[in-house]
């Protein structure tokens, strides 16, 4: 068969996934206050100081109670003082007695009960009536049964999401050794960059590249510097010289292919970087380049992008990702999962990234293709919540189940 899908030297998705995660060297760790680790990934496993919650509490508004007695429904007690939340108290519950308490409050050494407000009657300054039967050790929150002094409450290599920060922080967790994230610089080749309507009629494009990696890398949580160079060979290889020495990663669009301008990899080479791999045997981003540099204990990579939009977004998505996770010791990084086709779609020699719509119908996940899938187009995008990946060399038709991964953002 004749064709791109045919040519040789092309990579598999898979091995170049394979090649990035083993070439890819995890960078050093850090410590951070705990409020500016979210997105970051844990370079040490978190072990509780404290038990959760650090003494037994009421769960509610109410009346911390002793009593004998199996069945307290219609049972009166004495009412002999009140505790606060976040107060002392030194009352000691005899049979009979009882303590108004609110939410959060310490039980009193004594109790056997906690009773809420609504199943209580007051029958005067210090007496009370329950109204209903409740069970022993009702509404009390005891020391440690969500987490004990010990026990671990977060894994090496986890991801601190807002959820997490929250958990930690409840246990008195004030700062974090987490993953360094990596230096990035992102230089966008071409002389077809057009700045105003008029640049149109000039035969140039507006730049959808360097907003779309800007705001994907600051979604990742990454600073970014950015520069536009002209497809001039001694300004690209000034431009990586520069660079490599104070960025763990350079992100370059256009000039990766065999054109008369494309310099990227020419330049890199010239700058002492060495090839990892370069064309992958997909569609969109065939011309995909990856290359590493290594001076003493520095290492910088090049992930060189085609230059049509959809090609850098759905390698920044895949590739990007893989890399960024990489270097802060992630090898477990895209989350596929399988939903059925309800389209039929064309043949191809290549693997394909397609964007499309994934939705549930009757517990079933479902994908609807969309559209304007050419690499210079974006416009599916407002439409689309997923890549899908469909296998070369077959004839996908509906209800036919492939993989995907729900797009971040």
């Amino acid at each position: 068969m004749s064709g791109c899908g045919a040519e040789k030297g092309l990579i598999s998705i898979d091995e170049a996934f394979a090649l990035i995660q083993s070439q890819a060297k995890t960078l050093a760790t850090e410590t951070l206050p705990l409020g500016e680790c979210l997105n970051r990934y844990l370079a040490q496993a978190i072990v509780s100081q404290v038990n959760l919650p650090s003494f037994s509490q009421s769960a509610v508004d109410g009346y911390a109670i002793h009593s004998a007695h199996e069945n307290l429904e219609d049972a009166t007690f004495s009412v002999i003082g009140e505790i606060k939340a976040g107060s002392e108290s030194d009352v000691q519950l005899r049979d009979g007695q009882a303590v108004r308490i609110f939410t959060g409050g310490k039980i009193p050494e004594g109790t056997t009960h906690v009773a809420r407000q609504e199943i209580v009657n007051i029958e005067s300054d210090k007496l009370i009536r329950l109204t209903e039967h409740i069970k022993a050790q009702a509404d009390i929150r005891f020391i440690g049964e969500e987490i004990q002094c010990g026990q671990q409450l977060a894994e090496l290599d986890q991801r601190i999401n807002i959820g997490a920060l929250a958990a930690l922080s409840m246990a008195g967790v004030k700062t974090l050794e987490v993953f360094k994230q990596p230096k990035v610089a992102v230089v966008i080749t071409g002389d077809e960059v057009a700045e105003t309507p008029d640049d149109l009629q000039a035969r140039k494009v507006f730049d959808a590249n360097g907003p779309l990696l800007k705001a994907w890398l600051q979604d990742y949580g990454l600073t970014v510097e950015i520069r536009h160079i002209a497809d001039e060979a001694e300004q690209v290889t000034q431009c990586f010289e520069q660079l490599k020495q104070h960025y763990d990663v350079i992100i370059t669009t256009g000039g990766v292919s065999v054109g008369d301008y494309d310099f990227v990899r020419p330049c890199a080479f010239e700058a002492g970087f060495e090839q990892v791999f370069w064309k992958v045997k997909q569609k969109p981003g065939k011309p995909l380049f990856f290359a590493e540099y290594t001076a003493q204990n520095h290492h910088c990579y090049i992930l060189g992008l085609p230059g049509n939009p959809a090609a850098v977004y759905v390698c920044m998505q895949m590739y990007g990702k893989v890399l960024f996770d990489a270097l802060q010791n992630q090898t477990q990084s895209l989350e596929w999962f399988s939903a059925i086709l309800t389209h039929d779609l064309k043949f191809d020699a290549r693997e394909r990234f397609l964007r499309m719509h994934a939705y549930f119908e009757q517990g079933q996940l479902k994908l609807k293709s969309l559209a304007k899938q050419q690499s210079h187009m974006l416009s599916n995008l407002m439409q689309a919540n997923c890549l899908v990946r469909i296998p070369a060399h077959i004839q996908p038709e509906a209800g036919m189940e492939v993989n995907g991964v729900f797009i971040r953002n």
